[in-house]
């Protein structure tokens, strides 16, 4: 092997703890930054709030997570869709965001006492809930359920609401930028080809200037530095009742990313540095962002899909995402630039992003031989692909369970099923 492909070989696979040069880090980091950004600053928008404090405690939140975890697990922190619900039945109801941000405060807190319970339980009972089965299915649910929000931000009318009929342009500009992502995966070498999605949304980008898609107006107008808008939670007992039955939905969410990044990385992030560690440090984030006028945060599949296509695994790579998140936070002029990035452009990363999380489960089923011979796993994994597919929702209270959650209840419900069957001797396998 020649040192050139030698030094291919390194770069096509950054390890975890591996310590990169500032000048590979930054893009590859500012690449990570971009996955995550359209759909992290999309929550506080919906919710009339100021994006700059939740970019500011999302990389706090990667952070304290990275510390918690022993700089063991890569994963950036972003906002949490899963509280829309609740949060907009509170305020039709007249509820203020602080009395909402005390919600979420306590949901952190629920999320960290399900770590603790995992510390001294250990991970065994979520095994038998969760075998590869299952866990392969939910997985696989989580890209493939994303897939019609792809195609929305594309351009494409797919019943969304961003392209309600076909957007030709939006097609073309998204179209050129998944191309351009395609082709630096599979032509370029070396660092270009760690850094296909940075490569990708520039490209996009100056394509969606050439078509007019682009207003520099916001960047013109902005300061160069501003404070993010803190205001800390006041704790009512209705909102805190309305919000925490979503926590349950979030440590789902967040068992299924950490089995996606365990198969990247060829390791059992569950057993070391622990499940409980990673729980807790989401659980800590959502409490600190919360308190201080911020949204809950979860582990970004747009993130993993990064390291999927690019095989850098570094948390250092992670962490300095997260500071530039902060940064970003406090430039007036750099979050309105990264503000400016048109819709098809993220629609066309995101094609590829949340195709490749949804590989990743399939590749659960492959690596653990997973022998769909056998009644109980052929029945897990159908049912659960149907049901976490096929649109059905049921709403408990203000919650509403559709998707990856509702096929995550059901994946419980059967395995316990199949347990207690097992116990009692009944099973015909």
């Amino acid at each position: 092997m020649s040192e050139k492909e030698k030094l291919d070989k390194e770069d096509l696979a950054i390890d975890v703890n591996a310590k990169i040069p500032l000048g590979k880090a930054i893009p590859l980091s500012i690449q990570h930054l971009f996955a995550m950004f359209g759909a992290s600053v999309l929550v506080p928008i919906i919710f009339n709030i100021d994006p700059s404090i939740v970019l500011v405690f999302n990389g706090i939140g990667t952070l304290l997570y990275a510390f918690i975890t022993k700089r063991k697990i890569p994963a950036f922190l972003g906002s949490s869709f899963a509280y829309l619900a609740p949060v907009f039945l509170l305020m039709s109801q007249g509820y203020d965001f602080q009395a909402v941000q005390g919600g979420f405060v306590v949901s952190g807190a629920l999320f960290a006492l399900v770590a603790i319970i995992v510390k001294y339980t250990g991970i065994g009972w979520i095994n038998k809930l969760f075998p590869p089965a299952a866990m392969g299915a939910i997985i696989t649910i989580i890209g493939l359920e994303l897939a019609s929000t792809a195609a929305d931000m594309s351009g494409f009318p797919v019943g969304g609401s961003n392209s309600p009929t076909l957007n030709s342009t939006w097609v073309i500009v998204s179209m050129v930028t998944l191309v351009t992502v395609i082709l630096c995966n599979v032509l370029l070498r070396g660092f270009l080809k760690v850094i296909p999605i940075l490569i990708g949304i520039i490209v996009g980008y100056i394509t969606a200037w050439s078509m007019g898609l682009v207003d520099f107006t916001a960047i013109n107008n902005a300061p160069f530095f501003t404070f993010p808008n803190i205001k800390l939670a006041r704790f009512d007992a209705t909102a805190i009742l309305t919000i925490l039955p979503a926590t349950f939905v979030v440590v789902v969410e967040h068992v299924g990313h950490l089995r996606v990044t365990s198969s990247l990385l060829g390791k059992n992030l569950a057993e070391d540095p622990g499940l409980n560690r990673s729980l807790l440090g989401d659980g800590l984030s959502t409490m600190v962002s919360g308190f201080f006028g911020s949204v809950p945060t979860t582990t970004y599949g747009e993130n993993i899909g990064v390291m999927a296509l690019t095989k850098v695994y570094s948390v250092y790579v992670v962490c300095l995402a997260g500071l530039f998140s902060i940064i970003l936070g406090f430039s007036g002029k750099l979050s309105a630039l990264i503000n400016t990035i048109p819709t098809p452009v993220i629609g066309g990363v995101s094609f590829l992003l949340f195709g490749t999380i949804a590989t990743s489960g399939l590749r659960v089923f492959i690596e653990e031989k997973v022998d769909f011979s056998k009644a109980r796993n052929l029945i897990l994994t159908s049912v659960i692909f149907t049901v976490g597919l096929s649109g059905i929702k049921i709403t408990l209270g203000a919650i509403e369970f559709k998707g990856m959650g509702l096929a995550t209840i059901v994946a419980m419900v059967l395995s316990i099923a199949f347990i207690i069957f097992d116990k009692l001797g009944i099973m015909n396998e």
